[in-house]
C-alpha cells in the first residue's frame, strides 16, 4: 500500500490532469466528464488445466463463417475492460458498509459517499454508478454474472489475477504457465492478432490500455498491433497545438504507478484514433478501478467506476456519430477478474480471496437481442470471449485454434426484426 503522502499528491495531480483533459476534449469529443458529487438520482479457484502454447505461425488465416457472415451487422468490435470491477458492484451498487472511512478508506465524509452512491434499492445504487450500463447496455443487450439471479460468469485459469484473465479472454483458452504479470511476451497470439493477419482487418486491429503490460500481453513485438498503453504516447507525424499539451501532460505529470495512467489520459488519444484510424476491432483496457480497489480507497473506486461507464458512453457515442460504425458496432464489456468480498477482502484478489474468479459481461449491438439482465442461464466463462469477438466479424476463430472455448452463443442470436441500437 502506498503512503498517505503518495496518495494525496496523486489525488492532488489527478484533479489538476483532469482539468486539463477536459479542456482538451471539450472541442472535439461527444458529452462532456460527469460530475462525480451529483451523479442521477436513480475458497480457492478451480486449478486450470495447462494448455501447450500455440505458436503464431500454427495458426491458420481467419476463415469466414459463411451464413453468419452474410446475416450478422456487425462491421466493428469492440472489446471493453475495467480492470479488477467487481460484479458485486455492477449489479449492486454501492455497498452499504465501504462507504465510510474505517472499512472503505474514503477520505470522504460517509454523509457525501451516500449522497453521490447510496439508494435504497440495488436498482437505484447500480442505476446512479452505471447510468450508461443500466440505462442503455443492459436495455439494449444483454448482460451476465448477477449470480443472486442465477446467472454466472467466471474465469477459468485457477488464478485470477490480471495477465491470465487477460491472456484468457484474449486467446480463448487459460495458460498455466502465465503464473505472474511480469510474465514477459505472451507465446500465445491473440484473436486480436489472429483477425490482424488477414487482409480485411490488416492495420486496423488496435489496443488502448492504461497498463504498460498489455505490451506484453498482445505482444507487441510479434502482431503488429496499432497500440498504445501506459505513459507511452506514440508521436504523430504531424503534431496539433493539442497534440503538443497532450505530450507535455504526460511527460510532467506525476506517475503513481509507472505501470499504469490514469483513464482520462487514455481517453483523449484513444477517442482522436477512433476518428482517425477508423479501427475495425479494438481493445479498450481502463486500469484505474483495480488500482484504487489495491490502495484500500472504496470512495476512488466508486468515482473510477462512475468515470468509467461515461468513458463508454463518450465512445459509444463517438463511433454512433460516424456513419462507418453507426448501427454496425458492437461493445463487449467485462473485468479481467473478479474479488474478494467482506470488509478487508475486496481491496484484493486472487487464490487466496475467495469470490475472485467471478467476473460480469455485458454485450451491446445489432446482432444481440435485447434480453437485458440474464436469469436462471448456463454460466459463461471469460475463455469464450475470444471467439465471440470474431464471430461477431463473421470469423471462425475456433477453427484455427481448436483449444479455444466456444462463442456465447446467447449474445449471437438477434431477435427477428431486432434493430441496432442508437
Amino acid at each position: 500500500m502506498k503512503s498517505i503522502s503518495e496518495m494525496a499528491a496523486r489525488g492532488a495531480t489527478r484533479a489538476a490532469a483532469w482539468a486539463v483533459i477536459a479542456g482538451l476534449m471539450a472541442g472535439t469529443a461527444v458529452g462532456s466528464p460527469p460530475s462525480v458529487a451529483a451523479p442521477p438520482a436513480v475458497a480457492s479457484l478451480p486449478a486450470a488445466e495447462a494448455p501447450t502454447a500455440a505458436p503464431a505461425a500454427a495458426q491458420s488465416a481467419p476463415a469466414t463463417i459463411p451464413a453468419a457472415a452474410a446475416a450478422r451487422k456487425t462491421r466493428t468490435v469492440v472489446l471493453i475492460v475495467s480492470d479488477g470491477l467487481r460484479w458485486q458492484e455492477v449489479f449492486k451498487g454501492a455497498e452499504a458498509d465501504l462507504l465510510n472511512d474505517k472499512e472503505g478508506g474514503s477520505w470522504l465524509s460517509s454523509e457525501e459517499l451516500h449522497k453521490r452512491y447510496w439508494r435504497q434499492s440495488a436498482a437505484e445504487r447500480r442505476a446512479a454508478l452505471f447510468p450508461f450500463l443500466w440505462g442503455t447496455v443492459a436495455k439494449r443487450g444483454q448482460i451476465f454474472g448477477n449470480q443472486a439471479l442465477g446467472s454466472v460468469a467466471h474465469v477459468t485459469n485457477g488464478k485470477a489475477f490480471s495477465y491470465p484473465g487477460y491472456n484468457e479472454m484474449s486467446t480463448g483458452y487459460p495458460n498455466d504457465a502465465i503464473d505472474s504479470n511480469e510474465f514477459g511476451p505472451n507465446p500465445n497470439p491473440t484473436v486480436f492478432e489472429w483477425l490482424n493477419k488477414s487482409e480485411e482487418f490488416s492495420g486496423r486491429v488496435a489496443i488502448y490500455g492504461t497498463w504498460s503490460v498489455y505490451d506484453n500481453i498482445f505482444n507487441k513485438a510479434r502482431s503488429g498491433l496499432v497500440m498504445q498503453t501506459g505513459w507511452s504516447l506514440p508521436r504523430k507525424e504531424h503534431e496539433t497545438p493539442r497534440d503538443a499539451l497532450l505530450r507535455e501532460l504526460f511527460a510532467t505529470s506525476t506517475q503513481f504507478d509507472e505501470e499504469d495512467c490514469p483513464n482520462s489520459f487514455l481517453q483523449v488519444p484513444l477517442i482522436d484514433y477512433v476518428k482517425s484510424g477508423r479501427p475495425r476491432v479494438l481493445f479498450v483496457g481502463y486500469g484505474e478501478t483495480d488500482n484504487w480497489a489495491h490502495q484500500g480507497r472504496y470512495d476512488l473506486v466508486l468515482d473510477s467506476a462512475h468515470r468509467f461507464d461515461f468513458f463508454v458512453k463518450q465512445l459509444w457515442d463517438t463511433m454512433q456519430a460516424m456513419p462507418a460504425y453507426r448501427g454496425s458496432t458492437t461493445f463487449i464489456l467485462t473485468t479481467d477478474h473478479g474479488r474478494g468480498s467482506g470488509l478487508t477482502e475486496w481491496k484484493e484478489h486472487g487464490v487466496e480471496e475467495k469470490g475472485s474468479e467471478n467476473i460480469w459481461i455485458a454485450v451491446m449491438g445489432p446482432d444481440t437481442a435485447p434480453l437485458g439482465e440474464r436469469m436462471r442461464v448456463a454460466p459463461v466463462a471469460q475463455a469464450q470471449i475470444a471467439a465471440t469477438v470474431a464471430a461477431f466479424v463473421g470469423k471462425d476463430y475456433n477453427a484455427a485454434v481448436g483449444k479455444a472455448a466456444l462463442p456465447i452463443g446467447a449474445v449471437l442470436a438477434a431477435a427477428p426484426g431486432q434493430h441496432a441500437p442508437k
